[in-house]
């Protein structure tokens, strides 16, 4: 089986034995058919990390996590998620035989709540968590010092907490380069806490850093800008107040790991976009009807990122590009139910099916 661990020499020492494998990692990475020729640019891609095992990126981060815990015969994994982590962790620790509890954000979609109950996590979800700065800080302080105090890992997807762990995330950026041999311009990320962009920028990094070409870029939602303006403006992180976002997923106000996101994103050359709610859910209906790849709100939050870029004439046409597309579209329906006024499925018998049919012919 092919999977993260391909990369062993850049991940956490842990024995084949101990290692939880459910096909995480070496998702395609497809040339886009229409958006790049609509936006002006020859060479597009996606990276589509909604392919994963349990449909986002962050299987990447759980495998490794889950495996260093399974090395050390740790049985309980307690950990807070906006979505995806949970579902992820939720995942391996089934594989794994542990049992997973997840203090969720307040809002979290339904859809990524049932999948993680479905792979057995008990969940409780805190109110003002995830949309509050100091809410949101008093339960990851008060997981650390529980967790602290029974020697297990709170798992929370950022360097800050698991570094080891987020190295697993890190591959993304080995597969990217190996499959198109180096030659990549821009990677446009999207960022809540920063984790997935830090470990993009690491990995671009660690391939050569004195003469590495790739840029790495980080987008943001607009409710929910802690970096990616001060990456733009030479600044440094900064909580927001509440993260106003719909984006579900991004909503971090924290800084997290926000400062070594602006740091590593000026080490590879890239800036910091912020978009419009509104731009990301156009973005993700297009990537659906334009592409056929379906893509939670958060996914299209790259592709909004250079729509900017381009906007700005940052990015040129014979440049090649790199979209992370993060999770599925599965995982957050109640968005496609809000945003898009998809009408309803008629029901009708055979002869009014041919007679509506006729029209498209």
């Amino acid at each position: 089986m092919n999977t993260i661990w391909k990369y062993q020499n850049q991940l956490p020492a842990v024995s084949p034995h101990h290692r939880v494998l459910l096909g995480e990692g070496q998702t395609p990475l497809v040339r886009s058919r229409s958006i790049g020729a609509s936006l002006g640019i020859d060479n597009l891609y996606f990276k589509l990390e909604n392919l994963n095992p349990s449909g986002s990126y962050k299987d990447r981060f759980a495998a490794v996590l889950v495996s260093e815990m399974n090395a050390k015969g740790q049985k309980i994994c307690i950990a807070t998620s906006s979505g995806n982590t949970g579902a992820a962790l939720s995942a391996y620790c089934a594989a794994a035989g542990m049992t997973c509890i997840l203090v969720v954000v307040d809002g979290a979609p339904i859809p990524k709540i049932r999948q993680m109950q479905l792979y057995g996590a008990r969940i409780f979800m805190v109110s003002g968590f995830g949309k509050d700065p100091a809410i949101t800080t008093a339960v990851f302080d008060e997981l650390e010092k529980l967790c602290r105090s029974y020697q297990i890992p709170l798992p929370i997807s950022a360097y800050r907490y698991c570094p080891s762990a987020m190295q697993g995330v890190q591959t993304i950026s080995a597969e990217i380069l190996e499959t198109l041999n180096g030659q990549v311009d821009h990677i446009f990320s999207p960022a809540g806490g920063g984790g997935l962009t830090l470990a993009v920028t690491l990995g671009v990094l660690a391939e050569n850093p004195a003469t590495h070409r790739t840029k790495v870029n980080c987008v943001q939602p607009e409710g929910n800008d802690t970096m990616a303006s001060s990456l733009r403006n030479n600044g440094t992180a900064k909580a927001v107040s509440a993260s106003t976002t719909t984006v579900s997923g991004l909503q971090v106000p924290g800084v997290l790991d926000g400062d070594r996101v602006i740091e590593n994103g000026r080490k590879t050359g890239g800036n910091g976009y912020i978009v419009t709610d509104e731009r990301v859910f156009a973005w993700q209906k297009a990537l659906a009807q334009q592409e056929g790849i379906f893509s939670e709100p958060a996914g299209a939050v790259a592709l909004a990122g250079l729509e900017d870029a381009v906007r700005r004439n940052e990015v040129n046409r014979k440049e090649t590009v790199v979209c992370l597309v993060t999770g599925s579209g599965f995982k957050d329906m109640a968005s496609v139910e809000t945003n898009f006024g998809l009408p309803p499925v008629q029901t009708v018998d055979v002869g009014q099916t041919i007679a509506l049919i006729q029209p498209f012919l």
